[in-house]
């Protein structure tokens, strides 16, 4: 991420480490703990996006089910309220990669399976009234230097010629400041497949819905083990024809998925809310979600209640990938992230900053998202994510109801569906690799920004992982 060094003072009046969505939570209090031992049809192990959906889904398919979540923490603690606000059909996996992988055929149904997606979160919201904030206004990336808007022109042609017709469109300078207002911009592409939310109020609304239903959620209750059959607690087993592992970021922490998924920290900024003038000027008044082509990702959005969400990649992964909310507030990063803003938009260069959060997100080794069910052993999983679970964790419940109900459906056909991404190197390889591919981003950036041209690096690195 290439980063301006403006040096402003900001102060941060809301706790670190507290995201906005939950620090405007009306109550914080905890559902109560397992109480003891108990059955199940379906008991899920975690209760963020992945969990909720797939227990919305299934209770919608048959009411009958006895569904229960357990929960570490309280529902939505890890990345599910803690993301950057995104709901998008963005895969983490280039459709060239999946092509290779699979076919071109199951990469255009995934590509049309993940938009889709998008209406379909928004759909529940309504059918539900669900207030979650939701705005499907669409996403903007901002072409703000000359190789970003090659990327950019490539970016489309390359989708067009694939057979994703309208996926993205080019805008030129004036359609693009039209929709941001940011410093430096040549250009743009716009998809209208992404949408905008408050991630705990959906994580609340879904939370209470199922317990409304019959499921049960359990918070402050931490899974020591689960397999065939059974899920193990401090406070109590839980038997179940079907286990689902929904632990995203938190999954190494079981000894038998230690090196399944390495757990990456993308780390956020709130603003106060900005006055009405401002935000008209910078057309931060839109609810539209928007970032630039850089390498090392960051993303922005205008909250309902006026302020800018700014968040970013780039923190460290942790050796042995630990988790600690420790790692939640970076002050040398969320600097950066800062400093990226107002090179962004000037004007906020001194605006007050009420929140500086962060948190896990789960990254395969082929950094391809899996959705699975092994039906002799009772085990269903989804994830990780790669950062693009807001929407794909709906794709993902939806499927695994499919899966453990025996429910025909093209969606069981997708590449996704008990895929098997390879483990990662033991440590301290790891720790070197993951940590030299992040460093590789930021390197990216540098020479866009030296010799105006795309990043050969970013290329290799697009090759190494399928990422994009």
């Amino acid at each position: 991420m290439v980063l301006s060094q403006a040096r402003v003072k900001r102060g941060v009046s809301g706790p670190a480490g507290v995201p906005l969505w939950t620090d405007s939570r009306p109550d914080m209090s905890r559902r109560p703990a397992l109480p003891g031992s108990t059955s199940a049809d379906v008991a899920i192990v975690g209760a963020g996006f992945t969990g909720l959906w797939t227990a919305y889904y299934l209770l919608q398919q048959d009411p009958d089910l006895k569904v229960v979540l357990l929960e570490r923490e309280y529902a939505g603690f890890g990345a599910s309220g803690r993301n950057g606000g995104w709901c998008s059909a963005i895969f983490p996996v280039s459709l060239e990669r999946v092509r290779k992988l699979y076919s071109h055929h199951a990469a255009l149904e995934l590509q049309k399976a993940m938009n889709a997606t998008v209406a379909e979160v928004g759909r529940v919201a309504s059918a539900e009234s669900f207030d979650c904030d939701f705005s499907p206004a669409g996403f903007v990336s901002l072409a703000r230097s000359a190789a970003q808007l090659a990327r950019a022109r490539a970016t489309v042609s390359g989708t067009e010629a694939f057979g994703v017709q309208g996926q993205w469109q080019l805008l030129d300078k004036e359609e693009a400041q039209a929709r941001i207002h940011a410093d430096g911009v040549l250009g743009a592409l716009f998809t209208p497949h992404c949408a905008l939310l408050d991630p705990d109020k959906l994580v609340r609304s879904l939370a209470s819905w199922l317990e409304k239903h019959g499921a049960r959620i359990f918070e402050d209750t931490a899974v020591t083990d689960f397999g065939k059959g059974f899920v193990r607690t401090e406070r109590g087993t839980v038997d179940a024809k079907v286990v689902v592992r929904a632990t995203e970021a938190f999954t190494p922490q079981f000894a038998a998925y230690r090196r399944h998924v390495a757990p990456l920290y993308s780390l956020v900024v709130a603003t106060e809310p900005l006055p009405e003038e401002l935000r008209r000027r910078l057309r931060l008044d839109s609810r539209m979600a928007f970032n630039d082509m850089r390498n090392l990702r960051i993303y922005a959005h205008p909250t309902a209640d006026g302020r800018l969400v700014f968040g970013g990649r780039g923190a460290p992964y942790h050796f042995g990938s630990k988790v600690s909310s420790v790692f939640d507030v970076d002050a040398q990063i969320h600097s950066k992230i800062i400093d990226t803003m107002c090179e962004f938009f000037p004007e906020l260069n001194g605006v007050g900053i009420t929140h500086r959060w962060g948190g896990p997100l789960g990254v395969p080794r082929d950094w391809f998202p899996s959705i699975g069910y092994d039906r002799d052993a009772g085990m269903a999983w989804a994830g990780p994510y790669v950062g693009d679970g807001v929407a794909t964790s709906n794709l993902a419940g939806r499927i695994l109801r499919n899966l453990i109900t025996g429910r025909g459906d093209e969606l069981n056909d997708l590449p996704v569906v008990n895929h098997n991404s390879p483990r990662w190197e033991v440590e301290p390889l790891r720790w070197v690799g993951v940590n030299a591919g992040l460093r590789a981003a930021t390197v990216a950036d540098l020479e866009e920004r030296l010799t105006g041209r795309p990043s050969r690096v970013s290329a290799l690195l697009e090759k190494l992982t399928g990422a994009h």
